[in-house]
């Protein structure tokens, strides 16, 4: 038995050697050789950059197309009529918030009749019925449903006149 792991000591050292390479020494040398003097470093050009030019923005004055349009000039709207706003009302809470500031947050059924709960943007809940004003343009609750609030406001031409455009709350808005 130690005789067969005297044979298979010697065929392991053997196999061992053989994998060995003669020239593993001169292979050595020449990245010593290398390392010493690597060369002269490859050129790199760099790509060629394009002058900036500004592009002039020039629709700054113009309306924002996150806006809805202002109404057209109508002939029949100018002048104060019968839209203009009644500037003897006394303004409500709710008046002194754009409409896109005000979030509805719920609604109410007491008693038959339909309550709207309207968050203002420092958090405060007011509570609005069928009349009530609120919003920057005169904005009367002429509806509520169980999941929105439909407003007719009064907006001026900008000829003088006002015209009334349909608007709602629903309870989805985001603002």
């Amino acid at each position: 038995m130690r005789w067969l792991q005297g044979i298979l000591m010697t065929v392991t050292v053997g196999l061992v050697a053989g994998c060995a390479d003669p020239q593993l020494a001169a292979l050595d040398r020449e990245l010593a050789a290398i390392r010493d003097d690597p060369g002269p470093t490859p050129a790199f050009e760099m790509p060629e950059v394009p002058t900036y030019q500004a592009t002039p923005y020039r629709e700054a004055d113009s309306r924002s197309p996150f806006r809805p349009h202002r109404p057209e000039t109508d002939p029949e709207a100018s002048g104060e009529g019968l839209l203009a706003p009644d500037p003897e009302r006394r303004k409500e809470p709710l008046e002194g918030f754009a409409l896109e500031e005000l979030a509805l947050v719920g609604v109410l059924t007491v008693g038959g009749e339909r309550s709207a709960l309207v968050r203002t943007p420092d958090g405060q809940v007011h509570r609005l019925r069928e009349g009530n004003y609120l919003g920057s343009n005169h904005g009367r609750i002429v509806a509520i449903t169980h999941s929105s609030v439909q407003l007719v406001e009064l907006v001026p031409t900008g000829g003088g006149g006002w015209v009334e455009r349909t608007t709602r709350l629903t309870l989805d808005d985001d603002t």
